[in-house]
């Protein structure tokens, strides 16, 4: 664990978001250079679903803890839907989440978004198994 944080902290925050092939995903997320973006609910029903962002170590942000705006994206088998967002704060000890209710249809998937610095992160799309 200590070797993934030096490696961190030696990273900028435009390199902590940069998308990074790295082992086995899980489903809903995305690996990113210095952390992992997910999105988790129950597909294909109703409830609450969340996106996570979590970063890998904690010096990479060189003392200023980034602001990102986190939501999610839906999409069945005729269109994938605009963005909705859930709101925007500071990460705090490197991680932020937020939550909000969905309604989703049997065969619709959804994946998490960050938007930070003018840019956009996706996770993998979760759909129902």
């Amino acid at each position: 664990m200590r070797h993934g944080r030096a490696r961190a902290a030696a990273l900028t925050l435009g390199a902590v978001l940069v998308l990074a092939p790295v082992g086995s995903t899980p489903d809903g997320c995305g690996d990113l250079s210095g952390g992992r973006l997910c999105v988790e609910g129950p597909v294909g029903g109703e409830g609450e679903f969340t996106t996570r962002y979590v970063r890998h170590g904690t010096g990479a942000d060189n003392g200023h803890a980034p602001t990102v705006r986190l939501g999610y994206q839906r999409k069945d088998a005729r269109i994938t839907a605009f963005p909705g967002w859930y709101g925007t704060l500071v990460t705090k000890d490197g991680s932020a989440a937020l939550s909000g209710r969905l309604d989703t249809e049997p065969g619709e998937c959804v994946r998490g978004l960050l938007h930070h610095d003018g840019r956009e992160y996706v996770t993998e799309w979760l759909c129902p198994h």
